[in-house]
């Protein structure tokens, strides 16, 4: 696979998104099946594996950590603290909370370094900025975990340009990750500016638009209640019916270069620049073996054009969030 770089680390161009193996989209595959899937990825040159504690409420950090801790030499490891399942009743039901105190984020490692089996995580993002914590205080704890040799370098996630440059003066942000893809642009109002000038890798997850972009989710309808999507005002059924259209000239387009809808998809992000690394996730081997072929895809300014005029910010219908959630992330929108 092609190499990119995200901070100290080397690897491949295309990494692996582990949240829908057991969170957010159908629900969670058998251990035999996960095992497939990230030892699939390692085969096929993925070296760049991203978890978080809100996954599955750790059942996704526990997959990572029985399957591939013995293979920990032979790939560059990400989590996420800040949002986390909590026990709020005492009846073991657990809600999500945002939190990004440092005691929180401290305590959570340290869980987290359980459940991955590893002494040390490369990448650990700030999975959501808890408002009610300056951001230089969520990241003063990071940074701390760092000099403790827990963690080795810090990410954030969902963040705007100036709260990334005031946590970079706190201490080097090595990746900023937020949803990046032909059809959400958030991205391109200031985010991948801000981290081209600091030296920050962007990592995009979401690169085939939750499903949208790999041309098979042709309607709604069978959506499992739990399905995030469900929340998201872009795939309400009439919204949904509308988007659909945009997908013939975009197939065309793939069919045209021998490419599946998906690969396009990851080729428009993997040509937009080599600081840029997609995070696709999958609970089919089938997917996941046509998302790594896109690798090596490069498009000329002719074919990015083309793609940019099919699916962009101004033909898509619906917002990418609904307003709970649009209130938890504090990065740019478009007016």
């Amino acid at each position: 696979m092609q190499q990119r770089q995200i901070g100290p680390f080397t690897v491949g161009s295309i990494g692996l998104g582990c949240m829908n193996l057991c969170h957010a989209y159908g629900g969670p595959v058998s251990k035999e099946h996960a095992e497939k899937i990230l030892l699939g990825a390692l085969d096929l040159g993925v070296t760049f594996f991203d978890t978080a504690t809100l996954y599955g409420f750790g059942a996704s950090e526990v997959l990572v950590g029985d399957i591939l801790s013995k293979h920990r030499n032979k790939f560059t490891l990400a989590s996420k603290c800040g949002v986390q399942g909590v026990d709020k009743n005492g009846d073991g039901v657990l809600v999500r909370v945002i939190d990004g105190r440092p005691q929180t984020l401290k305590k959570t490692c340290e869980d987290s370094l359980r459940r991955l089996k590893t002494d040390v995580i490369d990448l650990y993002y700030l999975h959501r900025w808890d408002k009610k914590v300056p951001i230089e205080e969520s990241v003063g704890a990071l940074s701390d975990l760092v000099k403790e040799g827990k963690i080795q370098t810090i990410g954030l996630s969902e963040v705007s340009s100036s709260t990334l440059r005031k946590a970079h003066a706190v201490h080097p942000i090595t990746a900023l990750q937020t949803e990046y893809s032909l059809w959400t642009r958030n991205p391109e109002i200031e985010l991948l500016k801000v981290c081209k000038e600091l030296g920050i890798t962007f990592v995009a997850f979401s690169p085939v638009g939750r499903g949208f972009l790999t041309g098979t989710l042709r309607t709604v309808s069978g959506l499992g209640e739990k399905d995030i999507r469900k929340t998201m005002p872009r795939f309400a059924p009439d919204n949904y019916e509308q988007n659909l259209k945009l997908l013939n000239a975009y197939e065309n387009f793939a069919k045209s270069r021998d490419l599946t809808p998906s690969q396009v998809a990851l080729g428009w992000l993997l040509s937009k620049d080599d600081s840029i690394i997609p995070i696709p996730g999958t609970q089919d081997l089938d997917h996941l073996r046509e998302n790594c072929a896109a690798h090596n895809i490069s498009f000329s300014d002719s074919e990015m054009t083309e793609l940019d005029k099919l699916i962009n910010r101004h033909n898509v219908i619906g917002h990418r969030y609904n307003e709970q959630a649009r209130s938890e992330v504090d990065t740019e929108d478009f007016v």
